[in-house]
């Protein structure tokens, strides 16, 4: 039978005493549902967008944000491809700021960039590939302006996830397009808080677990099997690491890639064009929960990216891990694998197949995928 138990507070926040490679759960199979249900989201915004008046276009399209991503790097950037392929950057953050800091009892503040995929759509736009880079890979952070407008300096070894917190989106695009060579055409951020308001909207979501959380230093407790959460328990669900599987960051992944799955595939059952009211709530949660680079920020230019991709068969899309190894300085942190990582970010520049050679992990429990 379904249940939820009340769920108190999570530490997700301390850092890791494994690297994101070492958890369970790092399959194929749910790197490859995280990379579809974000194209499944953007279908949703169009779907969405031809199914509310246009007298509520403009409330929704305000409730986007926009960063001016090229203007805030400048010039410094790789080339854009000479194809029409396209390179997308998205990130999932969690803020803990505002209300949502009382989830937490106050003890965290600011926002972190918990999940990041590029996701690269070869010319044609009839397939796609997603590289996961682990939260905990150290990289090294180029001089970047920051989301306030100061100047952060250049900083060697520094974890990936740090980036976000520190100097925002743009920043975050930058040290990725440093450390790949490749130009990000798009910017998209997912709230994974937003998300609170849309789980609410739509009347909860389904999470089914092969394992339980046990909530031991005082968050989320639910055994194994099937649970409906509302929107409280699904951020609180989503933010959980230690109690499931080894509390390592992939385990807090492998949950939010659950949750992503769950959620998507509710929205996916409403009956969008049928419900004006309920279509509109989805519709004005989602977008509340969106940040975009501002060639995307509005609901149009969504909706026809989107429209875009409508080639691509979720199912054939390859997802794969950045391949690491375990940093000799400090075995609780992993670094690009050479010469793996440089064949792979080689293959996307060239809008070519990843070879198979690019896709090897050293680093136990990373496997690219």
């Amino acid at each position: 039978m379904s249940h939820v138990s009340t769920p108190q507070h999570t530490d997700s926040d301390t850092p890791s005493r494994r690297p994101g490679g070492r958890g369970k759960g790092g399959g194929r199979s749910g790197g490859r549902r995280v990379g579809r249900k974000i194209l499944i989201g953007l279908a949703v915004l169009a779907v969405a967008a031809g199914g509310v008046g246009y007298w509520l276009y403009s409330d929704l399209d305000s409730n986007i944000k926009g960063v001016d991503i090229d203007r805030a790097i400048g010039d410094d950037r790789p080339q854009k491809l000479p194809t029409s392929g396209q390179n997308l950057l998205v990130l999932g953050s969690d803020s803990r700021a505002g209300a949502n800091a009382a989830l937490d009892a106050g003890r965290v503040s600011g926002a972190r960039s918990d999940t990041a995929l590029v996701i690269h759509i070869p010319e044609g736009r009839s397939r796609a590939v997603a590289v996961s880079i682990p939260r905990d890979t150290l990289v090294n952070r180029p001089e970047c302006a920051t989301s306030d407008g100061k100047t952060l300096p250049p900083a060697k070894r520094v974890m990936f996830n740090s980036v976000y917190s520190l100097a925002g989106p743009a920043c975050t695009v930058k040290t990725v397009e440093k450390m790949s060579g490749i130009r990000m055409d798009h910017y998209v951020e997912i709230d994974f808080a937003g998300f609170k308001e849309l789980v609410d909207a739509i009347g909860g979501v389904t999470v089914t677990l092969d394992e339980p959380i046990d909530g031991h230093k005082g968050g989320l407790r639910l055994g194994a099997g099937t649970h409906r959460l509302d929107g409280t328990q699904s951020l609180k669900f989503v933010r959980t690491r230690y109690g499931y599987g080894d509390g390592s960051d992939l385990g807090r992944i492998t949950l939010q890639q659950k949750f992503l799955t769950a959620l998507l595939s509710e929205i996916k059952k409403q009956d969008l064009l049928g419900s004006p009211t309920k279509t509109y709530a989805i519709a004005d949660s989602l977008t509340q929960a969106l940040t975009t680079d501002s060639d995307l920020a509005s609901l149009s230019k969504l909706a026809e990216f989107g429209r875009s991709l409508n080639g691509i068969d979720p199912a054939t899309m390859e997802t794969i891990m950045l391949p690491v190894k375990y940093d000799v300085r400090d075995p609780n942190r992993v670094v690009a694998a050479q010469p793996q990582a440089g064949r792979l970010w080689q293959a996307l520049r060239k809008d070519e197949a990843v070879p198979e050679s690019a896709k090897k992990s050293p680093a136990h429990g990373a496997t690219a995928s």
